[in-house]
């Protein structure tokens, strides 16, 4: 798997595609965005998992009821 990674990386190496920006602050802010784009993600992830398990304990207090 990293031989393909590296084969890839080195094709675009070859033709000048390697996915920088011209300057030093396109490339921060792309790493930026990227970081806030996971940090949603992850938080979407946390809700859904706790609207799940408060869903999950309701319906197990409604069956024993």
């Amino acid at each position: 798997m990293i031989k393909l990674f590296g084969k890839i990386r080195y094709e675009l190496m070859e033709k000048n595609k390697t996915g920088k920006p011209a300057w030093p602050v396109g490339r921060y802010l792309k790493y930026a965005v990227d970081e806030i784009v996971l940090i949603v993600i992850g938080i979407l992830i946390a809700l859904k998992i706790n609207n799940w398990n408060a869903l999950r304990k309701t319906k197990l207090l409604n069956s024993n009821y």
